[in-house]
């Protein structure tokens, strides 16, 4: 992990040991790819981004403190935990998640990821 990824997290470092588990959990997997640091995202990419990290912002009904994931699918999913869902592009879905907890980079969630990755892989 960068300095940068770690300074990324300074306003909220609650949210770093789910970033961590998250990355730890990408490299078990065996995928291969780079994290860039923005002002307000961390970007995920092999060699197209593939999903995204961000710090919480303001929207009613959401916790205070969350890890915002978003990944990229060429079908909608549908799952609770989705909290939304958007089509760019024609069979281009991004895909949210919030997560505030370590348990929720589950099995699931990293099935989701990995797709993603393999999605981005061919587009």
């Amino acid at each position: 992990m960068t300095d940068a990824e770690l300074l990324f997290f300074d306003k909220f470092p609650r949210m770093l040991p789910v970033y961590v588990a998250l990355r730890d959990r990408l490299d078990q997997a065996g995928l291969d790819c780079t994290a860039k640091v923005g002002k307000t995202q961390i970007t995920l990419r092999n060699r197209y981004v593939f999903a995204g990290v961000s710090l919480p912002w303001r929207k009613k009904g959401w916790p205070e403190v969350y890890l915002l994931l978003s990944f990229g699918l060429s079908y909608r999913k549908e799952d609770p935990r989705i909290v939304q869902a958007v089509e760019p592009y024609p069979n281009r879905w991004t895909h949210h998640v919030l997560l505030t907890a370590l348990e929720e980079v589950d099995d699931t969630l990293m099935g989701w990821v990995e797709e993603a990755y393999r999605f981005s892989m061919v587009k």
